[in-house]
Order: structure tokens, then C-alpha cells, then sequence
């Protein structure tokens, strides 16, 4: 997930100067496939044909990869989802496999999905509540040995909550841009939620989650960050809607059936994937491109038909960036569907398929009225008058040019985020640090290689140094970056600073010691070793370590430096806010403007309100 950062909207108010898809056609042959199950040839159409025998070599037999089968049917007018899911899997370990958990991640908060008819190889079972709000368990009896199939089967139905007010805007659900975030709580950001025109449905496809070496489940979502990852797996799915509505998930398109009741089925087919996000949406439109054989799809609504062609552009460019420095993305489709998430997220990652926010699409055109309403606003405006009238007005282009730099950034980060953690996987919940540094940093890389050192460097101070420092002067605390999500008591703030501003200037200083050359092949040979499989927080290092041997120590002391220990204010600096102005200084043009003593005192006295409760 991209977070925004909400400090930096703030330096530019003060700084700124006075003055539907036609059905499938028949899928081709693939080539050995003689033995494989036709359902799963289906999935196989997902992965390009180059890629299949990685990924059976990271993953053995795709035949034995798990299976989900996926009915659902939705109603937006009632808010309600239903339908049936059943999962096919092989029995894995040394032991007989006893039982059997499902993770629901929308019941983080309180139980909006609820499941029922559990059958276990075709046998009725009782779902037990597991150890946590999101899982549900089920015994497998009689066991299954190791290498044998186990079917379960499970009726689904939901009601999807009306998305937080102000989910369109930039103000999400509350402060600057999500600003401090609710210290505690739980927020999915949109994930789970509805408005007129959207439904995400994201975790309703109940999902066999990881475990660790005693066979208990990994941790869920915590409130904080991303919700889950799943072992890879196969889906087929078909998603059955309203006229006038369209389903998008992950995968294949395999078409569109119109029903005798006027509803459309569409189906779909993904292969090896590590999540199966859902969406409906009424009236949107697309635009098409394509990157070495990887269809990419924008979808948005169509008043933001601009913006949405622009998403799809950066989308294009950033995964030709990565495919020549990452290697290829092992998928035939990739897309980006606009959503109204909150909480101040900018997006949301999943296999084959992200979302970025509608406030990043409408931004650019009307900036300012996107901070009507937000707390402080009032005393701010009376601020800024008493600096000169109609200061305010003016300052609209200059927001705008930010917004747009956040809204490529952050279509980077999500496109990023297909090989960190899409196919390196890595524990977002235990681990968040490993693959948002390394998807923030590659937003950062490919800010560099599409418009230039110079361009890469603003955005390092603006993205990932700032942040860090915005926090540091609204009285956070430094600490360390590597922690599971649950144990940031300090919101969305600390988490954004410490996980997205601090931890990904590990890359940064870990390329400065080695060089590039050396950077850029334990980078790709990263990718190339966990490929399907999953990685840990060190592995990238000891990567680096590989192609530096001779700085293999150093890079140990450099990620414990800024993973582990609080070196912030040393390594990044404790700005005050007429410097955080200074260092936005760029083609932008910030640094020039000074803040006078009381000027300064008095925005430092408003932070508080600006950012929220």
C-alpha cells in the first residue's frame, strides 16, 4: 500500500508565491499440457508462456498448485454479496494435515462476512471461530496425508458498509491526508466498503492463509498497513452483476454472459496468485496498453478521464522500467482500477490488480477544494489572509504540480508492488518493512531512469525524507522501522514515517556503498531467487552481500542502522518548517520563500488541528 504524505500539502499552502471487454477469444494450446486438469489450464492462460516453467520450478507441478472455484453474485442497490467458494489444495508438511483455516479479512472490525455449509471433501463440517476476528477454522477428518487432496467448500454472504464520508477527497477519513491516523482501532481503508458507484469487495473470497512451522495461521490484519498474502494459487471465478455494472478482478477475462434476468456474468481465470481482489463499478470506462506481452488496463470513472489515461501512462512506464531492470512480470494482465479508498492510503496492492485513490484523479483539477472542511482550515484561512488577500486562490497550480508528482509516484509504488511482495512474497503483517522499502525505493528508481537524477533527488527529500521529519516535528518519536504493523502505537503518522520515509533509504545508502552495478545485480537476482517463493527480511542483503562480498559486513551494520535502530535525526535531520519549505525547493520553487518568526510560530501552533485528531 502507498500512503500519502500529508506534511508536504501543508509546506506548499504556506510556500506557495502571491501571483466492457468483448469475450475471450479461444485460448491457444499449452504446450504439454496433455496431463493438466482443463480447469487449470484455464488458470495457465494467466501466466505468459515464458513463464510457466518458473513458476513450476519455484512452485512443483502447477496441477498441485491450490485451486479456488469462486461463484459470486452482487447486488450494489442492497449492498450485499453472495455466492459459493470452494478450494482444492494439497496436503503439504510432515505431518497429516488435521485442519483447516479460512481468512475473511472485512471481519478485522466486526463480522460483515459470515460463512456457512462447510463440507470437507464433500462431507458437512461445523466452521469453528478461529484465534483471531478474521479466521475460521474447520477439522479435516480423517486427516489427509502428506501429498493427498483435501477439498473445502463454503457458502459465502456479506453487506458491505457504506465507505467513510470523504473517502473521495484527500482529507480520507480524517486529518491531513489521513494525517496522525487513529492510534489503535481498524482501518481497511476502503478496502471492504461501498459508494453509489463502487463496491470494493476485497477479502470477501475467503483464502487458506499461511502458516507457520507448528501449523498455526500467520497474524492478520492489525489496523494498520496491508490486510493479508496468501500462498500462490489458481482461481477461476465467475462474478455476476447488475446490468450497468462491471466486475474487475485479477486475472484472465474469459467474457461476459448476458442472464435471462438481465444481470452479466463475468469470468475470470489467474494463475498463481498470492490474493484475488474484487471490484463492481457502474459508468466507469477503460483505456488500454500494452507492455511486452502484458496487457494493462486503467479503469476509472468518466469524469476523470484524463486523469485515468494518465494512470494508465505512468502504469505503461513504469512496469517497461521494471521488466528491463526486475525481469519480466510472469502475468498477462495488470490493472489499475480508481477507488475511493480512505485513511489516507494512495493505493492498494494486489496481485494483477491495484486500486489508486479517486482524490489523487481529482486533485489536480480543483486542489483546493479538496481541504474544504478540514479541521484548523478556518484559523489557517484567517492566517493566510492576514499574509495578504487572496492568497489562498493562487495557490491552486502550484498544489496541483505536487499532486500530480504524488499521483506518478504513487502508480509506481503499486506497480512496484507486483514484484515486492506480488511475486517476491514477504509477511506484510509481521514483516511490512521488506516489501514496502523496497516497492517505495523502486517508485524512487524509476522516478530516476523515466526523468532524471535531479527529478529522483527532489522526490527522495520529498517522499521518503520529509515525512520523516514532518513526523519528528509534530512530536513523534524515532524508533524501529522493522516491526509487525500492530505495533505502531503511533498511527498512520509513525507508520508512514518509519516504513515509508526512514526504511527505504536502507536501499539508498546500501547502493551508495556498493555502487550501482553491484546494486542492481543482487536486485535482480532478488527477484530472480524468491520468484514465487517467499523471502526474508534479510534476503535482499545477503543478495547485496553476494555481489559486494567484500561489503557483506558493512551492508549487516547499515540494515540493523536503519531497521533496527533510531538514527533518524543523524542520518535524515530534524527539520523545522521553514527547512522543510528549503528542501522542496526543486522546479517548484519553495526555497525562496521565508517564513517570518511569527508566521512560523503560529503554523506550528495549528499542525496539531491540520493533522487531525
Amino acid at each position: 500500500m502507498r500512503t500519502l504524505p500529508g506534511w508536504w500539502l501543508l509546506c506548499v499552502l504556506v510556500a506557495s508565491p502571491v501571483g466492457a471487454a468483448p469475450p475471450a477469444a479461444a485460448p491457444p494450446a499449452i504446450p504439454g499440457a496433455g496431463s493438466v486438469a482443463p480447469e487449470v489450464q484455464l488458470c495457465l492462460q494467466h501466466l505468459k508462456p515464458s513463464e510457466r516453467d518458473r513458476a513450476a520450478k519455484a512452485l512443483g507441478p502447477l496441477e498441485s498448485v491450490p485451486l479456488y472455484r469462486v461463484q459470486l453474485e452482487v447486488s450494489p442497490k442492497e449492498r450485499r454479496v453472495w455466492g459459493k467458494v470452494q478450494v482444492e489444495l494439497v496436503a503439504k508438511g510432515p505431518r497429516p494435515l488435521t485442519e483447516l483455516y479460512l481468512r475473511l479479512t472485512p471481519n478485522t472490525r466486526s463480522r460483515q462476512v459470515t460463512l456457512s455449509g462447510a463440507k470437507v471433501n464433500g462431507k458437512a463440517v461445523a466452521l469453528e471461530l478461529g484465534p483471531e476476528p478474521t479466521l475460521q477454522r474447520v477439522v479435516v477428518e480423517p486427516p489427509v496425508a502428506p501429498g493427498g487432496t483435501v477439498s473445502l467448500e463454503v457458502a459465502v454472504k456479506g453487506t458491505v458498509p457504506k465507505a467513510a464520508p470523504g473517502a473521495e477527497s484527500l482529507l480520507g477519513a480524517g486529518g491531513l491526508l489521513g494525517g496522525a491516523g487513529a492510534k489503535g482501532g481498524a482501518d481497511d481503508h476502503g478496502a471492504f466498503s461501498a459508494t453509489a458507484d463502487v463496491l470494493s469487495l476485497v477479502g470477501v473470497v475467503p483464502q487458506v492463509p499461511p502458516v507457520d512451522d507448528q501449523g498455526q495461521p500467520w497474524a492478520g490484519p492489525q489496523g494498520m498497513g496491508d490486510l493479508a498474502l496468501y500462498e500462490p494459487a489458481h482461481v477461476l471465478a465467475t462474478l455476476t452483476v447488475p446490468s450497468g455494472w462491471a466486475a474487475h478482478a485479477t486475472g484472465t477475462p474469459l467474457g461476459e454472459v448476458p442472464e435471462r434476468d438481465g444481470r452479466v456474468r463475468y469470468s475470470f481465470a489467474a494463475a498463481a496468485v498470492r490474493d484475488f481482489p474484487v471490484l463492481v463499478t457502474r459508468g466507469y470506462t477503460a483505456a488500454t496498453a500494452t507492455v511486452n506481452g502484458v496487457t494493462v488496463e486503467s479503469h476509472f470513472a468518466p469524469q476523470d478521464a484524463a486523469s485515468g489515461k494518465r494512470v494508465l501512462k505512468y502504469a505503461s512506464q513504469a512496469l517497461t522500467e521494471f521488466e528491463k531492470r526486475l525481469g519480466p512480470l510472469p502475468y498477462t494482465h495488470f490493472r489499475v482500477v480508481q477507488a475511493p479508498l480512505s485513511g489516507g492510503a494512495g493505493g492498494m496492492e494486489f496481485p494483477g490488480l491495484v486500486t489508486v485513490a479517486t482524490s489523487l484523479y481529482r486533485a489536480k483539477q480543483d486542489p483546493l477544494k479538496m481541504l474544504a472542511g478540514m479541521p484548523g482550515m478556518e484559523a489557517f484561512e484567517d492566517l493566510l489572509d492576514a499574509q495578504g488577500a487572496g492568497l489562498l486562490a493562487q495557490m491552486g497550480a502550484q498544489v496541483g504540480e505536487s499532486l500530480e508528482r504524488t499521483l506518478e509516484f504513487t502508480v509506481a509504488h503499486e506497480v512496484a508492488h507486483q514484484y515486492f511482495a506480488g511475486l517476491v512474497g514477504s509477511d506484510p503483517i509481521r514483516e511490512p518493512v521488506v516489501d514496502e522499502s523496497l516497492a517505495q525505493y523502486a517508485a524512487l528508481l524509476y522516478m530516476e531512469w523515466a526523468h532524471g537524477p535531479e527529478v529522483a533527488e527532489s522526490l527522495r527529500n520529498e517522499a521518503l525524507v520529509m515525512p520523516y521529519q514532518f513526523f519528528r516535528m509534530t512530536g513523534g518519536r524515532d524508533g524501529r522501522a522493522d516491526r509487525p504493523t500492530g505495533d505502531f502505537d503511533g498511527g498512520e503518522l509513525e507508520y508512514g514515517a518509519l516504513v515509508y520515509g526512514k526504511a527505504p533509504l536502507l536501499h539508498h545508502a546500501s547502493r551508495e556503498l556498493v555502487g550501482d552495478a553491484a546494486f542492481f545485480k543482487a536486485l535482480r537476482a532478488y527477484v530472480d531467487t524468491y520468484r514465487f517463493k517467499w523471502a526474508c527480511k534479510a534476503c535482499f542483503t545477503q543478495e547485496l552481500a553476494k555481489a559486494s562480498p567484500v561489503n557483506a559486513k558493512a551492508l549487516g551494520r547499515l540494515r540493523v542502522r536503519w531497521w533496527e535502530e533510531a538514527h533518524g535525526d543523524e542520518d535524515l535531520g530534524a527539520a523545522d518548517l521553514q527547512g522543510l519549505m528549503e528542501a522542496m525547493g526543486g522546479s517548484g520553487g519553495l526555497g525562496g520563500v521565508k517564513l517570518d518568526a511569527q508566521t512560523q510560530a503560529l503554523l506550528e501552533q495549528l499542525l496539531p488541528q491540520l493533522m487531525g485528531p
